[in-house]
């Protein structure tokens, strides 16, 4: 593992360098890699394990998402079954149905988890919360994840682009005496770009405040309430939308992303750095309780709980689509769509 220096704090990762992807192919090259959903993460994992040399199968129920699978290439009866048919064939389970669909399924997967199989997750929350959702594995198999950070859409773009989502990757249960060796491998083979050492409680603490907070809940509550009081203030719906979110997402961002922060301050206007500059702690000391608030909910198990029992409701989808029409709705992300029809890529 390399050791490297990350503000301070010094760190062991694995980067492809050390652990290559050829390793990877010898590591898994007995393994038959059973996708189990194909859903949000599924697609991603499945098809850059596949183009990266792997033996991988998908398990699917028959419907639309399984029509998307054939699509992609995976044949009927030969790479793509039913769950069950699946569940028997693979060695390594990769279990990337949603929550609360993973404690649904379960009392299925567990027969099919025979003595030296391995059960891989790309979140912790099943394990974590097992109380909750009686997720329990057999002692006799070995239990891993690897967490890419991103959605399984960004994992493939960035793959079939050449590049690559970094990774965490944590072992539960090792009951070979390789599943930590298993684990790296499949962590590369999905396509990660370095991969850094966690837990499954880690790893699902940090990633429910992550998502509830700056990658998903928190943005959208500051990009309301900016453009709300432009709005209040006579800005036309297509001004607030291009300085509350257009700008950020075109120009900005992808300066953080190439070099950090202060390298986007300073590729700025000195009057855009000034306000900056000033206004950044105020906006920190203003949230930083809410986000306290959040960790809490999260720690307490508040959240896991919610998660459950809410989306394990048989309408919860109907519930869910009628929350996200509500919020595609709103006049900011409809003034968005018009915006985002203008750019010169799409004319």
């Amino acid at each position: 593992m390399a050791k490297i220096n990350f503000g301070g704090v010094v760190e062991d990762i694995v980067t492809r360098e050390e652990f290559p992807l050829e390793k990877a192919r010898q590591v898994l090259a007995d393994q038959t890699i059973a996708v189990i959903g194909y859903g949000v993460q599924g697609p991603g994992q499945a098809l850059n394990m596949k183009d990266n040399g792997l033996n991988v199968i998908v398990g699917q129920r028959k419907g639309k998402t399984y029509d998307k699978a054939v699509a992609d290439g995976w044949v009927p009866g030969v790479t793509l079954f039913e769950i069950e048919e699946a569940l028997e064939k693979g060695t390594i389970i990769c279990y990337l149905l949603s929550d609360a669909a993973q404690i649904e399924l379960w009392p299925t997967v567990k027969k099919y988890l025979t003595a030296g199989k391995s059960l891989y997750f790309s979140h912790g929350f099943g394990i974590t919360y097992k109380e909750k959702t009686g997720i329990v594995p057999p002692a006799d198999v070995d239990v891993f994840l690897a967490a890419p950070k991103g959605s399984g859409t960004s994992l493939r773009r960035l793959f079939v682009a050449g590049k690559g989502l970094n990774s965490s990757f944590a072992v539960y249960q090792d009951a070979t005496g390789k599943a930590r060796e298993k684990c790296i491998a499949m962590a590369i083979g999905v396509g990660s770009g370095y991969l850094f050492e966690t837990d499954f409680y880690k790893e699902v603490t940090s990633d429910l405040t992550g998502e509830r907070g700056t990658l998903m809940g928190a943005i959208q509550g500051i990009f309301a309430a900016q453009y709300d009081v432009l709005r209040a203030n006579g800005h036309s719906p297509s001004e607030a939308f291009n300085e509350t979110v257009e700008e950020l997402t075109q120009s900005l961002m992808p300066l953080v992303a190439e070099n950090g922060m202060d390298w986007m301050y300073a590729n700025c206007s000195t009057t855009a750095q000034r306000g900056a500059l000033d206004w950044w702690k105020p906006f920190r000391d203003a949230t930083k309780p809410v986000f306290e608030q959040l960790y809490n909910s999260v720690k307490t198990q508040a959240e896991a709980e919610r998660s459950i029992t809410l989306n394990s409701q048989p309408d919860y989808r109907v519930k869910l689509d009628a929350e996200l029409k509500e919020m595609a709705d709103m006049e900011m992300w409809r003034a968005g769509a018009a915006v985002r029809s203008l750019r010169p890529e799409n004319n």
